[in-house]
């Protein structure tokens, strides 16, 4: 009788320290606030200066073109009674093809700006769900969720919140570039 309590005590300890083991790494589901994480990443702050800056020069062509165009028709206002009704068509037609070549350029750079928002997004993007996805394999977890505040995780306990520690160690990597 001895003889069988040994063994079944040591196998009884194996399969309970192998189910701790299993149930341990199991549990091991954790999640980043990406939204903090678009926020805290040092690279997101340089990519939206950037992007607003190139956004404001866009603009300001555009502005600075508007401005024209209400000079030519204030002036052409002013001088009207001056001119021939085929002067004041002629006058009229160039001011309208003006206005629509301004509305079409407008178009044309809001797009352009939408575009590149998009474009500079995603870089940054690319670069949290890379870091996630190594730190992930790193620190050995299964899965890490990414929480968005769009009802994805609608609750989570703050123990399994990583966002902290990923945004230390993107903005560390980052840096370090």
């Amino acid at each position: 009788m001895k003889k069988i309590a040994l063994p079944l005590a040591v196998m009884a300890f194996i399969i309970s320290l192998v189910t701790f083991f299993y149930s341990q790494n199991a549990s091991k589901q954790v999640y980043v606030d990406v939204n903090k994480l678009l926020d805290g990443y040092k690279r997101t702050k340089i990519v939206r200066g950037e992007f607003e800056k190139k956004a404001k020069v866009l603009k300001s062509n555009i502005d600075s073109l508007v401005t024209d165009w209400q000079k030519e028709l204030k002036l052409y206002e002013k001088e009207r009674s001056k001119f021939s009704k085929k002067e004041l068509e002629l006058k009229q037609e160039l001011l309208g093809n003006k206005q629509q070549q301004i509305n079409n350029y407008q178009q044309a750079v809001q797009k352009q700006i939408q575009e590149e928002d998009k474009k500079a997004t995603q870089t940054v993007i690319n670069d949290i769900n890379d870091y996630v996805k190594e730190y992930g394999k790193k620190e050995g977890y299964k899965i890490i969720f990414g929480a968005s505040g769009s009802g994805n995780i609608m609750y989570a306990d703050e123990s399994a919140d990583l966002t902290e520690e990923v945004l230390v160690g993107l903005n560390s990597e980052f840096e370090g570039k």
